[in-house]
């Protein structure tokens, strides 16, 4: 079982990416943050590498998509309610991010979502467990 994950996502303007993460609320660990990429917190043994795009290229022969018009990943969280769901997506929002559809509502799961300012699509949802069946 693995310990850790890292997400690894292509930015275009690595000081900008910082500060509308800053601004919803997320922190970054310092020690695996430099001028090529920053580590950002998520959660407990969760993080996400914020990568200047042609750092990011060293990684891959591929070509790296466009995430405004492309989709390679849907990057999802959990929040604890609802009203958390709803807070995050406001605050991406207000930090520049784009909201491209409505929330979901399925009974035993909220959702909602944001596009960051690179246009990675991230999922944010609430969910009550014992009502899955």
């Amino acid at each position: 079982m693995a310990k850790e994950m890292f997400v690894n996502l292509p930015v275009k303007d690595l000081p900008r990416s910082m500060a509308f993460f800053r601004a919803l609320g997320f922190d970054f660990n310092m020690d695996f943050t430099n001028d090529d990429g920053a580590c950002m917190v998520v959660g407990p043994n969760i993080y996400a590498m914020l990568l200047t795009e042609p750092f990011f290229q060293t990684f891959t022969d591929k070509t790296v998509i466009d995430s405004h018009s492309q989709v390679e990943v849907l990057v999802c969280i959990s929040v604890d309610d609802r009203a958390g769901v709803d807070d995050l997506v406001a605050k991406a929002r207000a930090a520049g991010g784009t909201v491209p559809r409505q929330p979901q509502d399925h009974g035993f799961m909220y959702g909602h979502g944001f596009q960051d300012l690179d246009g990675h699509v991230w999922e944010v949802v609430a969910m009550a467990p014992a009502e899955v069946s």
